[in-house]
C-alpha cells in the first residue's frame, strides 16, 4: 500500500515537473479547462472540482472557461485552435464525438483528428422516470401500457440528436413500438409534465431526478445499458426487464487536448487526471452530483468513441435525422 501511494505521488511530481516546465517557457500562463455548457450544471461541477485538485497537485493556475452554445461546438473549436502545449483542455460529453459526426452535414472540427483524448473521467448514468401516480412502475410495465395506449407515445428528453434519442429509435425498431421523442428545454419542465401526468415518461440523468424521487413525486422505471449503476443499485436495467435498444446509450465526460500536443505532456496529464478521479473523496463528491468517476486512459476513450459511434450509425441513417444549428 505504501509503495503504491509513493508511486502515485512520484507520478504526480513528475507530471508537475514536466507540465510546469512546458508552462515556464510561456511565463506560467494559466491552464484553461474549456467546457461547452454554462455554469452550474454537472459538467461545470466536475470541471471545477477537477480544476481545484489540479491547482493543488500541480501548483498551477487553473481556470474553468465556460463557452456554451452551438451544441458545444464553440468550446471544441476553441480548443482545436489553441496552442498544442497542454495548457488548454476540453472536457466534453459524448455527443460531439459520437452522434454529431452522424447527424451534422458539416462540423467545424474533425472529432478524430483535431483533438487527442486524455482520459475518461466520469459516467453520467441515465434513467427513465414517470410521475408517481402513473399506472406503471417498471420499464417492462410501461412497454405493455404504451402498446395498449399508442396515442400516449411521447417520451421526454432534454435534447434531440443524442444517445438517448437514438436509443429510443432503436427500441422502436426492436420492440415494435412507435414512441416519439419530445424535446424539452431542460429537465425541470420535463419532470413537471411527468408529475402532472402530461408526459407518460421522461429520460435524463440520475442527478436531475434524484430529489423528486426522494420527495415521492416521480419514480424510477429503469436504467439503460447492460449494467446497473452504482448510484441506483436497486433499479434494474432495461435489459434485465427485457427491453432492448439502449445498450449504446452511454453518457460520459472525458478530457481532450489539441492535436499535436507532445505525447509526454498528454501522458502526464492522463496520469494526474486518472489519479484525481479515482481518489475516494473525489468519487464520493461526484456521486452526490449524479456522476460515477471512472479514470480510464485516453486510448480507451478513442476505442469507446469508435465503438459507440459505429453501433449508432445504422440507427441514425435509418431515422434520417439531421441536426441543425
Amino acid at each position: 500500500m505504501l509503495h503504491s501511494s509513493l508511486a502515485k505521488l512520484a507520478a504526480i511530481a513528475c507530471a508537475a515537473a514536466l507540465w510546469g516546465g512546458t508552462a515556464s517557457a510561456q511565463d506560467q500562463s494559466p491552464v484553461k479547462i474549456i467546457i461547452g455548457f454554462p455554469a452550474g450544471g454537472a459538467l461545470d461541477n466536475l470541471s471545477r472540482a477537477l480544476a481545484e485538485k489540479l491547482r493543488t497537485d500541480l501548483g498551477r493556475t487553473i481556470i474553468v472557461d465556460n463557452k456554451p452554445g452551438a451544441s458545444t461546438q464553440i468550446a471544441l473549436t476553441t480548443v482545436k485552435r489553441a496552442p498544442a502545449d497542454g495548457n488548454t483542455i476540453l472536457i466534453s460529453p459524448a455527443p460531439p464525438f459520437v452522434t454529431q459526426p452522424l447527424t451534422y452535414d458539416k462540423l467545424p472540427f474533425d472529432p478524430d483528428k483535431d483533438l487527442i483524448p486524455v482520459a475518461h473521467l466520469a459516467d453520467t448514468p441515465l434513467v427513465a422516470t414517470t410521475g408517481a401516480s402513473s399506472p406503471f412502475s417498471t420499464m417492462r410495465e410501461y412497454v405493455e401500457w404504451v402498446k395498449k395506449n399508442p396515442k400516449e407515445s411521447g417520451v421526454g428528453m432534454v435534447t434531440l440528436g443524442g444517445v438517448f434519442h437514438f436509443g429510443l429509435l432503436q427500441m422502436n425498431q426492436q420492440m415494435g413500438l412507435n414512441l416519439t421523442p419530445v424535446a424539452y428545454k431542460g429537465a425541470p419542465p420535463m419532470l413537471t409534465d411527468e408529475i402532472g401526468g402530461v408526459l407518460p415518461i421522461g429520460m435524463d440523468t440520475v442527478a436531475a431526478a434524484n430529489e423528486l424521487v426522494k420527495a415521492g413525486k416521480i419514480k424510477y422505471l429503469g436504467v439503460p445499458g447492460t449494467a446497473r449503476t452504482k448510484l441506483l443499485p436497486n433499479v434494474p436495467t432495461f435489459q434485465e426487464q427485457g427491453v432492448t435498444g439502449f445498450e449504446n446509450a452511454l453518457s460520459w465526460y472525458a478530457a481532450f487536448v489539441p492535436a499535436g500536443t507532445p505525447k509526454a505532456v498528454v501522458s502526464k496529464l492522463e496520469q494526474v487526471m486518472i489519479h484525481i478521479v479515482k481518489d475516494p473523496a473525489f468519487t464520493e463528491k461526484m456521486a452526490t452530483l449524479g456522476m460515477v468517476t471512472t479514470g480510464l486512459p485516453g486510448a480507451q476513450v478513442t476505442e469507446m468513441i469508435k465503438t459507440q459511434r459505429e453501433a449508432l450509425r445504422p440507427i441514425v441513417e435509418k431515422s434520417g435525422f439531421k441536426a441543425t444549428q
